[in-house]
């Protein structure tokens, strides 16, 4: 576990997603002041496993939970500006008045936003096609602050088509993004093992006790539990279970796969497939909006679930390359840079060679996955993704005019090629 601390450094950068455009003139980014708290919790938690050794975080699944957070961060940064202009329109054009944030609209907004995200929620645990967005989340098989980061390409951005709502009331787009930045440094903060019941509090608030039984796939756990700031909406609407038993984390039919793409899209491979195999024409439309449990005129019905238990759960695990480890630590560095040059405000890089950085650093999880699978296509696509970055980081940020930078970069792609050459191979 001694890879951790320096991972979980890395995930303090990872919130810095897309800016707004007017975040200066609008008290700058919220999530500059949430990345030390959310540096602080991570720590802590590794110093605890460093110190118990629990076995809550491994190695494999840390490695692709911040594969998919650095993947997510390439949509983060043009939702961000969609949802600034869309919501700026409909606060300019329809809203009665504007609400100035103090203490009291401060809380009233965040309690809004939290009641708006119950139902949206929910809906995703429901709503086939909002399941196909949300469950990569639940893919994870443990429950860490690592876990916290992996979170769907689409996931966001089914979440603000929801909380347009508030603009009407009057809250401003800066305001209701902020908010919402604090609303997922809080869920960040449910997902640990080492938390455990918390007494009076877990009467109004959510707390990691409750979150770890939304994560669980033992059935009297299914489906509760949606609330991330209070838990009286659960309450109140029927869906409230507390701990009582070891939760068993993951979901049913995973994608098996440390691959981001096949984690992303997992279900909506499975809801395609239904689909096209529907005889009717409505049904290939209506499964999309259908409960998970809706099965299309003419198929046969889904066999009934079989109950995951402590016993009977057969976690995902693969062999990966030799010398994988410091390999991988390494160029999740390189790659939190690179993800910063395709993601910040005042990125030196053009529109279009930020789009071309998207794709590398796609490339580049995809290529991890590879490594924790030890696919055999890894060693030739690992060597072309190293050639086409070194090229294209050298080019993009000139550093052949820097003879230090361009050592630097030379000696570290020659260093990766090496290393693959020598330990990727089956």
């Amino acid at each position: 576990m001694r890879f951790l601390p320096f991972l979980l450094f890395l995930c303090c950068n990872l919130p810095l997603m897309a800016q707004n455009p007017n975040a200066a003139t609008d008290g700058g980014n919220v999530y500059a002041w949430i990345t030390p708290l959310a540096l602080l919790f991570v720590l802590i938690e590794v110093g605890v496993e460093y110190y118990y050794k629990k076995g809550y975080i491994s190695f494999a699944e840390a490695i692709t939970n911040f594969g998919t957070a650095i993947g997510n961060q390439t949509m983060n940064v043009l939702l961000a500006v969609g949802v600034y202009h869309i919501y700026g329109f409909l606060h300019n054009s329809y809203a009665p008045f504007s609400i100035e944030l103090n203490v009291y609209t401060f809380i009233l907004l965040l309690l809004c936003l939290d009641f708006i995200f119950y139902w949206v929620h929910r809906w995703g645990h429901e709503i086939n096609i909002l399941w196909a967005a949300h469950s990569p989340h639940h893919s994870a098989e443990e429950m860490n602050f690592c876990v916290a980061l992996r979170a769907s390409v689409t996931q966001r951005l089914v979440s603000f088509l929801f909380f347009w709502p508030l603009t009407l009331i009057g809250f401003k787009p800066m305001d209701i993004y902020m908010m919402s930045a604090i609303h997922l440094f809080i869920s960040f903060l449910h997902h640990t093992e080492y938390v455990r019941k918390l007494g009076f509090i877990e009467l109004i608030f959510t707390t990691p006790s409750h979150h770890r039984v939304h994560h669980g796939v033992n059935f009297k756990y299914l489906d509760k539990n949606y609330g991330e700031f209070l838990i009286i909406w659960d309450k109140l609407f029927g869906s409230f279970a507390p701990e009582t038993e070891k939760v068993v984390y993951g979901m049913y039919s995973p994608p098996r796969s440390w691959n981001p793409i096949t984690i992303n899209f997992h279900y909506f491979t499975i809801l395609w497939r239904e689909a096209v195999a529907a005889p009717h024409w409505i049904d290939k439309f209506k499964i999309w909006f259908m409960p998970l449990t809706w099965r299309p005129a003419g198929l046969p019905p889904k066999p009934p679930l079989v109950e995951i238990t402590t016993q009977t759960q057969i976690r995902f695990s693969t062999e990966m390359f030799s010398m994988a480890k410091p390999y991988l630590i390494a160029h999740l560095a390189m790659g939190l840079g690179l993800m910063m040059l395709v993601i910040q405000q005042n990125s030196p890089w053009e529109v279009a060679e930020r789009w071309v950085g998207a794709g590398l650093l796609w490339f580049m999880i995809i290529n991890w996955a590879g490594i924790l699978e030890k696919s055999a296509w890894l060693k030739w696509a690992e060597t072309i993704r190293l050639l086409i970055t070194a090229v294209l980081l050298i080019s993009f940020s000139n550093l052949y005019e820097n003879m230090y930078y361009l050592a630097a970069i030379t000696g570290l792609m020659s260093a990766s090629l090496v290393w693959v050459w020598r330990y990727f191979r089956r």
